[in-house]
């Protein structure tokens, strides 16, 4: 059973290793789109004017509250109804990075709002504009306390790119379910996914872990 498995893994290699680098790239496009807006969503709930907080609340609060197969649905349907015609590979980057940026929008909130306001007024003082407050006073501090929860946002959106094998996204969860439709091993193909799916997290918690060394503070 052994051999036959890996016979099988050998003739599948390909078809395997395209599903991981399309797990990958929807991933780390999801993660890098979604962080960006989610940093302007964030600075609207934290800085923003009372109707832009308002227009950015209803956003987040919708988003967060809405599953994540919805959102893919509605990407890849909707998206004609209005002129655009998105693939499945794009109607997925701009779900899960949607999904993404309501999150990462109330982790930055929480951090920059728990930053003293005296510093804000400091930068102020001596004549910083907001850019110059938020790159050099602001940021370097918030992004220190919302690392954690970030890699634990990014590893969920490598979880949730497995709904886009329903609008026919040949990522890695699809790729070995028509493995197994051919072989039958299921057991073993669906473990091997399952190790996939865990290294590509795994790197992604080390990365944080990476970027949180070279953020911290000398003791």
């Amino acid at each position: 059973m052994s051999q036959t498995f890996l016979d099988q893994l050998w003739t599948a290699r390909y078809v395997i290793v395209n599903g991981l680098a399309m797990t990958v790239s929807i991933s780390l496009l999801a993660i890098f789109f979604g962080s960006l807006l989610g940093v302007l969503v964030g600075l609207a709930l934290a800085y923003g004017h009372a109707a832009l907080r308002l227009v950015v609340r209803a956003y987040t609060d919708i988003i967060r509250g809405t599953p994540v197969l919805v959102l893919v649905l509605a990407s890849y349907y909707m998206s004609s109804a209005v002129g655009v015609d998105l693939g499945p590979f794009s109607a997925g980057v701009l779900a899960l990075a949607i999904f993404c940026s309501s999150h990462v929008g109330e982790i930055v909130r929480g951090a920059l709002q728990a930053i003293p306001r005296g510093q804000t007024e400091a930068a102020k003082a001596i004549g910083l504009t907001f850019s110059q407050t938020f790159t050099s006073v602001l940021w370097p501090q918030a992004l220190r306390q919302c690392l954690p929860t970030w890699v634990n946002t990014a590893a969920e959106m490598v979880k949730a790119s497995t709904l886009l094998s329903v609008i026919g996204v040949a990522e890695l969860l699809l790729r070995s379910q028509e493995i197994i439709s051919r072989n039958f091993m299921s057991l073993q193909f669906y473990f091997l996914a399952g190790a996939l799916y865990f290294v590509v997290n795994f790197g992604i918690e080390r990365f944080g872990k990476f970027v949180e060394r070279k953020t911290a503070l000398p003791s």
